[in-house]
């Protein structure tokens, strides 16, 4: 395993590249070396993480703010997920949040994002029919990913809570923050995300986003991910609809195999070229709306300081 200089030219040939070190592709590296596969992680910015990034700015203290964007709130499968695909320390540093607070023109509510107590809020402070909103969340939880079901996010609510603006904002808005959800896309993109949420509640990544993206890396380089960094890949290599390695500028790596984190149209569209990807499945993929990374700013103040 090695974390290759940006002007050391690779040699070997693996079982396996893969394009993008977000988290799905940092992920995928890493299961794929646990399992005995050789694989090189290419990532074409200065560090690892992809959307769930971080950045530092000097104070007048001459000492360095660390300003996280990453995704903050996941529901609590997220501790299991992480021990299965990459280890318990990682896992260990998954905890709880006590409280969320929402602040905005319309309400002010604080709550520990579970069923119960977003129940009693929607009764209580929006005035709601206690057995209409249970009905509400009876109908989330038994939506699944195999639901033949046209329904959008803004059909379901006006079917529950017609004209209630307020309402609406209370429930989607958390999840547009998750998973990118509108009010036009299909009800099944908010209710299952949602109800996992509703589950135990949200949780966070105990220490930041740089903390996490650097023992992932740690992890990475112990099981044998060789990485390499300022590494934009221009093609993915393809003969006779397989895939045969990557080019970087000029520089061409072989594999087995290529796995690519990219965006999807970038991808298919711009970085395989000589793939003969049939008429409906290009038409299919240009159809796909990717939705927008999921972020939202953390900002930590000394005490004494203010903006």
């Amino acid at each position: 395993m090695a974390l290759l200089k940006k002007k050391d030219p690779i040699t070997k040939f693996y079982d396996v590249i893969i394009v993008g070190s977000g988290l799905a592709g940092m992920t995928a590296a890493n299961k794929l070396a646990k399992d005995g596969r050789s694989v090189l992680l290419l990532e074409a910015h200065n560090k690892l993480g992809g959307f769930a990034t971080w950045f530092r700015r000097p104070t007048n203290e001459g000492e360095r703010h660390i300003f996280d964007i990453s995704l903050h709130g996941f529901p609590v499968g997220m501790i299991k997920t992480c021990r299965r695909y990459w280890s318990k320390d990682i896992a260990d540093c998954i905890e709880r949040v006590d409280k969320i607070r929402f602040i905005n023109p319309q309400f002010e509510i604080d709550t520990d994002f579970t069923k119960e107590d977003y129940i009693n809020i929607m009764v209580e402070k929006f005035k709601l029919d206690r057995e209409y909103v249970v009905g509400f969340f009876n109908e989330l939880r038994a939506m699944n990913f195999y639901d033949d079901e046209a329904m959008t996010n803004g059909q379901l609510f006006e079917k529950y809570f017609p004209g209630r603006n307020d309402v609406v904002r209370f429930l989607l808005e958390p999840i547009a923050y998750a998973n990118g959800s509108t009010l036009e896309d299909e009800a099944i993109t908010f209710g299952i995300v949602f109800s996992n949420f509703m589950n135990k509640g949200a949780y966070i990544f105990r220490g930041g986003t740089d903390k996490l993206i650097g023992m992932m890396k740690d992890e990475l380089l112990a099981n044998g991910v060789d990485i390499k960094l300022h590494a934009k890949v221009d093609e993915i290599l393809v003969e006779d609809n397989v895939a045969k390695g990557v080019r970087i500028g000029e520089e061409k790596v072989l594999s087995k195999s290529v796995l690519s984190n990219s965006a999807l149209y970038n991808t298919i569209f711009k970085m395989t070229p000589n793939a003969n990807y049939s008429e409906k499945f290009a038409k299919e993929a240009k159809a796909v709306r990717v939705n927008s990374s999921s972020c939202q700013v953390f900002m930590g103040l000394k005490e004494g300081e203010s903006i």
